[in-house]
């Protein structure tokens, strides 16, 4: 501890600095910190920063706001990680200037306080000239004043004036004598490419990317699908596994357990013959095929994602290669995955607690190293939740160490506790609860969690409407209202969002049973165990709707952002209306959803006056909507009727008249 100065409340950290915050390239940081001392000197502070590549420390001002509160800004300007400290000294100079300045008020003799000031000026002197030189206009003009202020002469008044200058203040309040100085401990943060924060995904199966039911698509045919997707406004393709499928325990449809010799098998089945995680299932094409489609993908200005699934098929070679990967039962035999009563006859989980761990680690490093060098940056993590923590911190630091812009989506539905640890070792991006959010009350709870409790500065949300394993009962009720409906949610209430395809034709059926008495979220005739033929043109879609809403985020900053959620004041229960605006409010949005999918709601929506005096000038705005083009003249106090059978709701931009 210093001797008599305190830096605390250090922001943005994450537990006081032991993990990294998490920004995106071009952020402009606010750094805050508390500093004070005893007694009423002048402080000064400063934040001194680096990115990782850098050896020395750029250094930025610190302001004081208020009531010991400093401010100041840093620009991250490129991906990897920032480090960031504190320090903070006392002004002697000012300090000095303040007590000569009220002296000079009170009409005191201050003759022997400017040879004070001059005698506090020849001691700073060394650290001045060390920024300066010796021959500098401000060097000249510093000896100048010493000089005055030791014999002034007739020429008091000039010299109170100049001791006591802006000029003077300015030049000297960089300059601290180090046993003075208190410095903070460092805090990191991670810069990522502003696709780990605002982002469309689109999951998509290229298998199903064909004409034919009975013959796998290839990558080819999937690349017909590309100009639908990237005509629907999104900006990553996320591919299920694309490895080889094992044939021994191969799953059914609807995963039977006995496999009809059509059946292709579960992608999440990884390893055969013909190779494991860095092998492309023959069906699919080769490898260079693969690398046509990421460019073709590219070329699109589409992302091509991977699926990153550590498990493996019987027929995997790692099983015959390094048994002691795997879980063996009493007789010898390796166990195979179980989540009681689901068992999986046709995946055998990694055993992460090996005593070959550093081969292992290096074997599965070596596997996402292999794609990076195919063009694939972005890696969307199939169940973290049941490898070492530990494992992913090490395994995420490598790989940016040296591939800063690549991006981790963990599939981490579980606990929260542990969904926010993943976030914070590394993970970019996390699955959420979002799917099983459907009520008013639910949707400003959770949201209040992830924009309010801190949430913000380690977890990146990314609200999937549906995945190929869930189809959650809300969806269940089909129709198109409760598609639009919960889409509008997702991509107006996160930056990232994401859909499982057949999403876009309102997919709702699911396997008519219940696992005790919960309702089963499994698709009938589920895609992971078959091949799924669509016809993307038939009616209903809701293919447009997509379309505008994808197109007002990406025109809009306000959407791109998390935390600038503000809930609005509705009178009805199935109504939610919420403001996100920029930091300097040239951009507003208002969103006004119908919870209710089955019937017309209306009801009041207040936006506080507060809210309207940040937003515009005479407390009445233009509000265009952006799904159907209309436009109203709001205020504080407005009314709104949403039929769910013509739109689910309004996504306002706002205009100050």
């Amino acid at each position: 501890m210093h001797r008599h100065i305190v830096i605390e409340n250090i922001t943005p950290s994450v537990d006081f600095g032991a993990y990294a915050v998490k920004r995106v390239v071009g952020d402009l940081v606010r750094i805050g910190a508390h500093i004070y001392r005893d007694g009423d000197p002048s402080l000064q502070g400063i934040v001194k920063w680096r990115h990782e590549s850098e050896k020395a420390f750029h250094e930025t001002l610190l302001t004081e706001i208020e009531n010991d509160e400093w401010h100041g800004t840093i620009l991250l300007s490129q991906s990897g990680r920032y480090e960031f400290k504190i320090s903070a000294w006392t002004n002697t100079f000012a300090t000095w200037q303040e007590y000569f300045r009220r002296k000079v008020k009170a009409g005191e003799a201050v003759l022997p306080d400017l040879l004070e000031g001059a005698l506090v000026l020849i001691k700073l002197l060394p650290g001045r000239r060390a920024l300066l030189g010796t021959a500098s206009n401000e060097a000249v003009w510093i000896t100048e004043l010493i000089a005055q202020m030791q014999s002034p002469g007739d020429n008091l008044s000039a010299v109170i004036e100049h001791a006591l200058s802006r000029k003077a203040t300015d030049l000297f309040s960089l300059i601290r004598l180090p046993k003075d100085v208190a410095t903070s401990g460092i805090f990191t943060i991670v810069v990522e490419p502003k696709l780990a924060q605002f982002g469309a995904w689109y999951e998509m199966f290229p298998r199903s990317a064909g004409l034919d039911e009975t013959r796998s698509g290839t990558f080819k045919d999937a690349e017909n699908r590309l100009p639908d997707i990237k005509e629907m406004g999104f900006d990553v393709v996320y591919l299920p596994p694309i490895h080889p499928i094992g044939i021994t325990n191969r799953k059914g449809r609807n995963n039977a357990l006995v496999a009809a010799s059509c059946d292709p098998g579960s992608p999440w089945q990884v390893g055969s013959a013909e190779g494991g995680h860095t092998a492309i299932e023959p069906t699919l094409g080769t490898l260079s095929e693969f690398d046509q489609f990421v460019t073709t993908a590219k070329s699109q200005g589409l992302t091509v994602a991977l699926d990153f699934a550590i498990q493996c098929s019987p027929d995997h070679p790692w099983v015959k290669e390094h048994p002691e990967w795997f879980s063996h039962r009493p007789d010898g035999t390796i166990k195979y995955a179980e989540n009681p009563p689901k068992k999986y006859q046709d995946i055998y989980p990694i055993n992460f607690d090996t005593e070959d761990e550093a081969c292992l680690w290096e074997a599965l490093y070596q596997v996402l190293l292999f794609w990076i060098e195919h063009g694939i940056f972005i890696f969307r993590v199939d169940n973290p939740h049941t490898k070492p923590i530990r494992f992913w911190h090490f395994i995420i630091g490598k790989i940016k160490q040296d591939y800063p812009d690549v991006i981790f989506l963990a599939e981490a539905f579980t606990r929260p506790k542990r969904m926010k640890m993943y976030a914070k070792v590394g993970f970019s991006q996390s699955y959420t609860y979002f799917t099983w959010r459907n009520t008013k009350q639910e949707l400003i709870s959770y949201l209040t969690e992830l924009t309010q409790s801190g949430m913000e500065e380690y977890f990146r949300p990314n609200f999937f409407t549906n995945t190929p394993d869930i189809l959650p009962l809300i969806l269940q009720q089909g129709g198109t209202a409760v598609f639009k409906m919960r889409l509008l949610l997702a991509a107006t209430l996160s930056p990232s969002f994401g859909i499982y395809s057949g999403y876009e034709l309102c997919e709702h059926e699911a396997i008519a049973v219940t696992e005790g008495n919960v309702p089963c979220e499994e698709y009938l005739d589920s895609e992971k165990y078959r091949i799924k033929i669509r016809d993307w043109n038939k009616k209903p879609n809701i293919k447009g709707f997509i379309a505008r809403v994808n197109k007002a985020r990406k025109e809009n900053p306000a959407l791109h952002l998390l935390a600038n959620l503000t809930f609005l004041e509705t009178d009805s229960p199935y109504i939610l209306a919420y403001l996100k605006k920029t930091d300097d409010a040239k951009n507003v949005m208002i969103v006004v959803v119908n919870l209710d999918p089955d019937k017309p709601q209306h009801g009041n929506v207040r936006i506080p006056l507060t809210l309207l005096e940040a937003v515009c000038t005479n407390k009445e705005m233009l509000v265009h909507d952006l799904i159907t083009g209309a436009q109203y003249k709001w205020s504080e106090q407005n009314t709104v009727y949403l039929d769910p059978q013509r739109e689910p709701g309004h996504l306002f931009r706002v205009k100050t008249l």
